[in-house]
């Protein structure tokens, strides 16, 4: 080895601008992760937003009604829910509702199978099956009148169902349910 190799300085192969390391840039690919990025950001901020707002459960916009026309049967229920949470399933009946003495409601086969409908309060005196759902008749004088159902979802998804007086206009409705 000679003298000379060993008092030269090592040079540096890596180019620099201003005295600092040049690695170069990207500005498309830069602005187009920018932009990915706040798209993103607003996505969580629109989740939040809904969190506070109650929107997935249990919330003032997680409760929704229906009623028919003729004010015969008026629902309450929440169409929001998480799957094998309790809740309850409201059903208000006026005069027209009742016919010889009894009330005969009309629910869909997916308030049982899907919306998992436990039990209905009060009990009612008898039940049919047919058409695509149960016939629940209970003996009723005189309005008010008012069934609770209790629902507790058996899946996620979204799930359609029909409620009405026999013999009257039905009432449509969807339940979204939530893991």
């Amino acid at each position: 080895m000679s003298d000379a190799s060993i008092t030269r300085p090592v040079e540096d192969s890596v180019p620099k601008v201003d005295g600092a390391v040049a690695v170069g840039e990207d500005l498309d690919f830069q602005r187009r992760w920018w932009r990915f990025e706040r798209i993103i950001w607003s996505i969580f901020a629109l989740i939040l937003l809904c969190d506070v707002l109650e929107v997935f459960g249990r919330g003032y916009f997680a409760k929704a009604e229906r009623s028919t026309v003729d004010r015969t049967m008026h629902l309450k229920y929440e169409r929001v829910e998480r799957e094998h949470a309790p809740s309850i399933m409201s059903i208000s009946f006026g005069p027209s509702a009742i016919r010889n003495g009894e009330i005969r409601l009309f629910i869909s086969e997916s308030v049982v199978k899907e919306l998992g409908a436990e039990r209905i309060i009060p009990e009612p005196a008898s039940s049919k099956i047919g058409n695509g759902g149960i016939t629940y008749i209970f003996p009723a004088t005189a309005p008010p009148a008012t069934v609770d159902i209790a629902l507790s979802p058996s899946r996620p998804g979204i799930h359609d169902f029909t409620a009405g007086v026999e013999g009257a206009e039905m009432v449509k409705a969807k339940v979204t349910v939530f893991p």
